[in-house]
């Protein structure tokens, strides 16, 4: 009986397929119909995250999907970690991927910020812990979920190359597989936000607990 070999095409097949389906369950979409609040892709974004569950009034929801959508990028990556740190950051990529693109909701899901910030705790936890403070500090002082969430995401790569090259807080240095994952979580959160980033740019992005504007 051979023994297993994370390096081979089926196992680096199976972390992202794996991945995938934990990154694709809409607990935003499920946990809002549930409560009998009907479909969250039917008010304010038609998002499926927790900025919008926050939209229908139920903080609890909202704070239940923040959790669960950040919950299952981290258990792709522990997860598959389990077997191989190459897998787990396959993993998380997947994860990130079956969130943003669900082949259950017609590939239309989230923007991926919890998940992306549950993804980065797990596979490099100093590069998560800061980009949940950027986050937390910009929410606090502009009161704007998308900025939050792009400055604290935008800033991961950055961290995550610095930490593959200069060891901090007595942790094993991050390898650059790690800081490229950042970067591709980087680019599909930045992709999913073109909306709130022209919002952003003409002062018209509500802030938080706000009201989406009306289309024109």
């Amino acid at each position: 009986m051979s023994s297993f070999d994370p390096t081979s095409i089926w196992a680096l097949g199976a972390a992202a397929l794996i991945g995938y389906l934990l990154g694709s369950i809409p607990f935003g979409l499920v946990l809002t119909k549930a409560a009998g609040l009907g479909d969250i892709r039917s008010i304010g974004s038609g998002n499926i995250g927790a900025t919008n569950v926050l939209r229908t009034g139920n903080k609890g929801l909202a704070l239940a999907t923040l959790l669960l959508d950040g919950g299952k990028g981290a258990a792709a990556v522990l997860i598959a970690g389990i077997f191989d740190p190459t897998l787990a950051v396959l993993a998380g990529g997947g994860a990130m991927l079956g969130h943003i693109f669900p082949v259950w909701l017609g590939f239309k899901g989230g923007k991926g910020v919890a998940t992306a910030l549950g993804t980065l705790l797990a596979v490099m936890w100093p590069v998560g812990v800061l980009c949940c403070l950027i986050w937390l500090g910009m929410a606090l002082l502009f009161r704007m979920s998308s900025l939050a969430s792009l400055t604290s995401i935008a800033a991961a790569p950055v961290l995550g190359w610095a930490l593959s090259t200069v060891p901090v807080f007595g942790m094993v240095r991050t390898d650059l597989l790690r800081a490229a994952l950042a970067l591709f979580i980087a680019v599909l959160v930045f992709i999913r936000h073109d909306g709130n980033i022209r919002r952003l740019l003409r002062g018209e992005e509500p802030k938080i607990g706000q009201k989406k504007p009306a289309q024109g």
